[in-house]
């Protein structure tokens, strides 16, 4: 139905839409990290079961897509201590922050904010440096 090349794009196509949809409809930008810590109690901002429908409808479109396109193998060469201590780290990152990737990679870019585009800087400089050190003491670099 669809092809490989093709799956990217529609998948930033869908997040852009639902970004600009939750914006219209909500007047706020949608940021996944904000909307998790409404969800689950750690933020009192916002409104909760709209918080808790776009988390549920995340989760849901994932299993939609997995049902029409099939699972992706998966290969982690990670130990579970380390994904726990790097999801920690992203979330205490994303605290603060005061956003994540969708927040401000995608909403403040869209809306030129000053703080989103040095964030955005940030956070895929600290990226690109990760990855060329771990291939680097890999030794695939």
């Amino acid at each position: 139905m669809f092809t490989n090349l093709m799956l990217p794009a529609i998948g930033g196509l869908l997040i852009g839409l639902s970004a600009a949809l939750f914006l219209l409809l909500n007047g706020r930008i949608v940021g996944i990290s904000g909307l998790a810590a409404q969800a689950t109690g750690l933020s009192r901002e916002g409104s909760l079961p709209i918080a808790v429908a776009f988390i549920v409808g995340m989760l849901g479109g994932t299993f939609i897509v997995r049902y029409l396109l099939g699972w992706p193998t998966i290969e982690m060469d990670v130990s579970w201590p380390i994904l726990i201590i790097g999801g920690l780290l992203v979330g205490y990152g994303t605290r603060l922050g005061s956003g994540c990737t969708s927040g401000h990679g995608v909403c403040g870019l869209a809306r030129f904010s000053t703080r989103s585009i040095v964030a955005t800087g940030v956070f895929m400089s600290t990226a690109i440096i990760t990855v060329l050190l771990i291939k680097l003491i890999e030794g695939r670099l």
